[in-house]
């Protein structure tokens, strides 16, 4: 929410630098007579001892379902009791549509939080319409007992660095010796830190340091213990000080708050947001600047749209074609406007879509000849549409997956990775290959409900598996997660990053260096080295290599915040 546009720069080695669907929601499930028709591509499935399996779940009527629920029951032994500690892991748990004859694969995983009793065990699985159960699966699966293991004699921590660096995640290992000298596993085997302000270990025995300075990793397993000493060393991310943003240059627009924006060769687009004392209008508008000195950027043209907030503008990867976002419209139909730069300096609108979208779109995303769309409120999420032929967008899929509304939508690599709010981050593949899934036909493949809630965006970087996701927060002090999504079908929660005072916004990623750049409202941008494997708490690892809160009385929507950064991007050498 910036109301003025303003360069950066990096000063220091890094080299880089800082600038300022679908069908119209039908009840398909309600709208015929004959009754739904599912079936499980078998009755029974027997896993024996283990613990991954994966069905299919046919419409085998003449007519869509949707939504369809897939629900699990406990986990009971053979006996009838339930089990505590174990579940069945079931992606996707929810279809939004199946159309008549379509098949879709669901993934079934055995979950055990607790270690299991060695016996039989039960499950059923349900395909739910309309709160109605309509196909079932008996599942069964076993646990073999475990044979007895020697008793720990001795134990040695046997490797890890005696000098690990700040914030890098070091791995020790420790042998446990029965009394005859043999090596045994002892599941007693346990971890520990002193003193513990010094940094976290993981119960595998992973470390990661906090505060420079002598620290000793302790391991224990049946009453015995060995302690190593260790020297955790400083990381020094911001290269002693050196590291800081300088400012290239600005412009600023006194009639409207300042939304999202996209940057592409020479040009800057910026979207409008609300509505701001004394301006003759709303946020009815994109800007477009030209950005070629970045000295002295220059307002050079608009597009005009029917919308009280214009959230977002993306760009296509050619160039070519545009979108932007429409919120609070007067005609009460909201939707997308797609843009042509032909002419990038002054966009042609192209055509406006809103059917389905009435209730608002607060994010957007391009990819190829496809615009995904966040649609307000609870209930409507992701809608799809094709503009292969931009003038006249169709709508080609409806997408909801959660019980919480959807703010934004990021696209890579086949993937669609949704910030759900309080239902977490949510995947799907779009054309990825991972689940069968395409635009106009998405499937779930996993999920991860972050600590705290309020998921508003998420940046993914294939290469290191990381997915970087911001919290909106107002109430406390901001926080970004890191998600672990090396393992598509099971991302997990691994690090944070917090800062007192406000929430953060957007991110963009330089990928090649490692350095994360995030808009944080009030807190202006923070460089962030997000470089090698992360662990814990990155902001006790001295991983912030700069942070600017540029700007005095520029005025923000948001109380009486001096900066108010929403957006950053990365594009030639600048922010």
């Amino acid at each position: 929410m910036k109301t003025t546009q303003r360069l950066f720069g990096l000063g220091c080695a890094l080299g880089v630098v800082a600038l300022a669907t679908a069908c119209g929601g039908d009840d398909l499930t309600e709208t015929q007579s004959e009754p739904p028709n599912l079936v499980f591509s078998q009755a029974v499935l027997d896993l024996g001892e283990g613990r991954n399996a994966s069905v299919q779940l046919q419409n085998a009527g003449s007519r869509s379902l949707g939504p369809i629920a897939i629900e699990a029951s406990a986990v009971a032994l053979a006996s009838g009791s339930e089990v505590p500690g174990t579940r069945l892991q079931v992606v996707p748990t929810s279809i939004p549509t199946l159309n008549a004859g379509e098949i879709r694969s669901i993934a079934l995983s055995v979950i055990f939080d607790l270690e299991p009793a060695a016996g039989d065990y039960e499950v059923s699985l349900e395909a739910r319409v309309a709160d109605e159960s309509v196909a079932s699966l008996g599942i069964s699966f076993s646990v073999v007992a475990q044979p007895p293991i020697g008793i720990t004699e001795t134990i040695q921590i046997s490797s890890g660095s005696t000098t690990p660096r700040q914030g890098d995640v070091t791995q020790y290992i420790a042998s446990t010796l029965d009394e005859n000298g043999d090596p045994i596993t002892d599941p007693s085997l346990i971890w520990f830190l002193s003193p513990t302000t010094a940094g976290l270990i993981m119960p595998d025995g992973r470390f990661v340091g906090y505060e420079t300075g002598p620290a000793q990793i302790v391991a224990t397993a049946a009453g015995k213990a060995d302690t190593l000493d260790v020297i955790v060393e400083a990381r020094d991310a911001s290269q002693g000080g050196s590291a800081s943003f300088s400012v290239l240059g600005q412009n600023s627009m006194s009639s409207w708050f300042t939304s999202d924006l996209w940057v592409r060769g020479d040009f800057a687009y910026t979207g409008t947001w609300g509505c701001r004392s004394g301006a003759a209008t709303c946020g009815d508008r994109i800007h477009v600047w030209n950005v070629s000195n970045p000295a002295t950027p220059q307002f050079v043209g608009q597009a005009i749209v029917d919308a009280r907030t214009v959230n977002d503008i993306k760009i296509r990867d050619d160039g070519q074609i545009a979108v932007m976002s429409h919120e609070s419209s007067n005609d009460g139909l909201n939707g997308v406007t797609i843009l042509g730069l032909n002419n990038p300096g002054v966009p042609q609108i192209l055509s406006r879509f809103t059917q389905g979208l009435e209730a608002g779109v607060h994010n957007v995303w391009i990819d190829g000849d496809f615009v995904y769309i966040a649609v307000n409120g609870v209930g409507n999420g992701m809608r799809v549409l094709d503009i292969s032929n931009p003038s006249s967008p169709r709508a080609v899929a409806s997408n909801f997956v959660g019980s919480s509304f959807l703010h934004d939508i990021y696209i890579r690599d086949g993937l669609a990775f949704l910030s759900q709010w309080d239902d977490g981050l949510i995947i799907l593949d779009i054309g990825h290959g991972i689940a069968g899934g395409s635009p106009s036909n998405p499937q779930e493949v996993g999920r991860v409900q972050t600590a705290g809630g309020q998921t508003h965006n998420a940046w993914y970087w294939p290469t290191a598996g990381y997915v970087f996701v911001g919290e909106e927060d107002f109430g406390t002090p901001g926080v970004m997660h890191v998600v672990d999504a090396r393992n598509l079908t099971n991302p997990v929660e691994v690090a944070t990053f917090r800062l007192a005072g406000d929430p953060p916004h957007n991110f963009w990623l330089d990928e090649a260096r490692g350095i994360l750049y995030m808009a944080w409202y009030g807190n202006g941008i923070i460089a962030l080295d997000v470089s090698g494997e992360l662990l814990g708490q990155l902001e006790k690892q001295d991983r912030q290599i700069a942070s600017i809160s540029y700007g005095s009385g520029f005025g923000c929507p948001f109380g009486t915040l001096a900066t108010c950064s929403w957006a950053p991007q990365l594009e030639n050498g600048r922010l």
